[in-house]
């Protein structure tokens, strides 16, 4: 008996039997960074170096290009062209880079990441800095090659693998505009807050307290916890699989808010990954869409939904009974906390307003790095200037709070620090198009009934998965691809109004 479409089944058993592998993978790269010992570090990376070779040789494999063009051919319908479409990206992607360019930045990421979690609270630059260069190096032949493959310029290059069709002109125009606004924004915002009134909060918050707190904020923002789990890592994180997905959140025993507050960032990343389709499980069109659209979830979550008066109402019980009722819960207040706009050093605890800055920092940075008109040697200099020009702080000599507070450099990631800024602003536009449609939708969550974010969400978004570009699901989800403008309204209206 004939199977129909071959080619393109041929082609599915591999992308499916790359999903399993990927899953292997990704639970070695968590465990690394959640529970490995420090003398299993260089058997580690050996394995996943090892692991990455495979994987690479399956991408490459010369016979999928044939399956690939055969597949064309076949009378597919439309989620399986834009399978098609997204298999035929990865098949171009993974062909210009070598094997062994592959296992050295394998190698390279992993010794730099892990020396980077002692040499950071140790505020070691100098340790630091040969690894970084060594990752550096890798970076830059990766986006050489990439570059030459694709015909984008070298840092769009490494931008298009996290945000395809993203370019840094587009990217410079968008944070462009952003910088004439925001300073002022900054300002009006601050000046206003500090006519106001804050109970602080009275610590220590013990924490195995925080942890608890931080998983029945889970459980109210809908996480499956029989398909994932929250552990505790250096730099907080989400990773796994969709069938088994892994958050890590960070805890100081002064301050619960940083620790929550990420865990609800994670979450969003989380909900995604739990709601993807599952019938095209395994195959890549049922991958996420892309980093910014990633990062609208967490910054939905945590911004648009997490930092809103209702949710703060909804909060506040919650925290009483962690750590015993004071004032600074009452839920007026514990919105004002939630919402401090305060230029800060940490970009990952940063308020809504200020973050953007951050971004555009790295942004800066690492294109300079990439295109060679800057060193490794030359980033401590280059965050001075630009922390003390966009947020007033100096971080001169502070590189544990400064240029080393990432992990995202150390492994080699490249050109996905612009993604944050844009997937905030697709978070404000996703929470517009859900006020048109849903009038009473603000008095939804103050009443306690989040089930029509999930629900739009999980409409537009997360089933979506990767069946269109990402102009066309803004375009679909939305009614029109990414417009800054509502992110600047959300930020006027929340702090301003």
């Amino acid at each position: 008996m004939s199977i129909a479409n071959p080619h393109y089944e041929a082609l599915k058993r591999t992308y499916g039997r790359l999903h399993r592998l990927t899953h292997l993978e990704s639970m070695a790269s968590w465990d690394q960074a959640a529970n490995m010992p420090p003398g299993g570090n260089q058997a580690r990376a050996d394995a996943l170096t090892e692991m990455a070779g495979l994987l690479h040789r399956m991408r490459t494999d010369p016979m999928l290009q044939a399956q690939l063009s055969g597949a064309e051919a076949e009378q597919l319908d439309e989620a399986q062209r834009a399978n098609l479409r997204e298999m035929s990206r990865e098949w171009r992607r993974s062909n210009a880079l070598p094997e062994a360019l592959v296992e050295r930045r394998s190698q390279a990421t992993s010794r730099c990441e892990h020396a980077w979690r002692s040499q950071r609270p140790a505020n070691d630059w100098a340790g630091f800095l040969p690894n970084l260069q060594e990752v550096l190096a890798v970076a830059r032949e990766e986006a050489r090659l990439l570059a030459e493959r694709s015909g984008l310029g070298l840092y769009d290059a490494m931008m298009d693998q996290y945000e395809p069709g993203m370019t840094s002109a587009t990217a410079a125009r968008v944070f462009g505009e952003l910088r004439t606004w925001l300073p002022g924004l900054i300002r009006a915002v601050g000046e206003r807050q500090a006519r106001e009134t804050v109970v602080p909060a009275v610590g220590p918050f013990p924490l195995p307290a925080q942890r608890a707190l931080c998983e029945r904020v889970m459980k109210l923002l809908d996480f499956d916890f029989s398909a994932g789990r929250l552990d505790v890592s250096t730099h907080p994180f989400s990773g796994g699989v969709p069938e088994d997905v892994r958050l890590t959140t960070r805890f100081y025993e002064d301050d619960f808010l940083p620790s929550l507050m990420g865990t609800v960032h994670e979450t969003g990343h989380g909900r995604y990954e739990q709601n993807l389709p599952r019938d095209l499980l395994g195959q890549p069109v049922a991958l996420a869409r892309s980093m910014a659209i990633h990062e609208s979830q967490s910054l939905a979550f945590e911004m648009q939904l997490g930092s809103h008066p209702g949710f703060a109402r909804l909060l506040s019980p919650l925290v009483s009974e962690a750590f015993g009722a004071q004032p600074a819960f009452e839920p007026a207040n514990l919105h004002k906390l939630l919402t401090r706009v305060k230029p800060s050093l940490i970009r990952v605890e940063a308020d809504e307003v200020t973050y953007p800055a951050h971004v555009i920092l790295r942004f800066e940075i690492e294109r300079a790095l990439i295109e060679g008109e800057a060193e490794a040697a030359d980033i401590p200099a280059m965050w001075d200037e630009r922390m003390r020009d966009l947020l007033g702080q100096d971080t001169r000599g502070n590189y544990k709070d400064g240029p080393m507070q990432d992990v995202h450099w150390p492994t080699g990631a490249f050109g996905y620090f612009p993604c944050y800024s844009l997937g905030a602003m697709y978070a404000a536009q996703w929470f517009a198009a859900m006020r048109r449609e849903m009038p009473a939708l603000d008095e939804q969550i103050a009443a306690g009934n989040l089930s029509p974010v999930f629900d739009w969400l999980k409409r537009n978004i997360w089933q979506q998965a990767s069946r269109w570009t990402t102009d066309e699901l803004a375009l679909r989800a939305s009614g029109e691809t990414l417009n800054p403008a509502h992110f600047r309204a959300h930020l006027t209206q929340r702090y301003l109004s």
